[in-house]
């Protein structure tokens, strides 16, 4: 089970942490990627770390404001969210995909995971 927390409101410029937990299995093994889904918007791939960790990929929207990082012993991947805008508003899902360990690709294709957490919602006031 996955299971994202960290939401919340915000004003604009600010920052907040996501948290991506993983309960019943070792995230050593798996991708993970960060989603979020805005109301009238399509989903957007927003990040992903691969297994490995030295692996990393942005969406154009959030590089240079987000950073994915992943503690292995804590069996946790963290979406670090600085300088948060209006348009960051959403509802934020991790999910995980099982590739081995050391990987050091992974991609923000939706179809590409097939473990996903509940969504933890992220609201950036102007």
């Amino acid at each position: 089970q996955l299971q994202a927390s960290g939401g919340g409101l915000v004003q604009a410029g600010g920052s907040l942490r996501l948290s991506c937990a993983a309960s019943g299995f070792t995230l050593d093994y798996y991708r993970i990627g960060w989603f979020r889904l805005a109301p009238g918007k399509e989903g957007e791939g927003v990040s992903c770390i691969s297994s490995g960790g030295s692996g990393t990929y942005y969406a154009d929207s959030v590089k240079g404001r987000f950073t994915i990082s992943r503690d292995n012993a804590k069996n946790t991947v963290y979406l670090q969210m600085n300088s948060l805008k209006p348009e960051d508003t959403a509802v934020y899902y991790c999910a995980a995909k099982r590739i081995g360990l050391g990987g050091t690709y992974c991609t923000r294709v939706r179809n590409d995971y097939d473990r996903w957490g509940q969504g933890t919602l992220v609201t950036v006031s102007s």
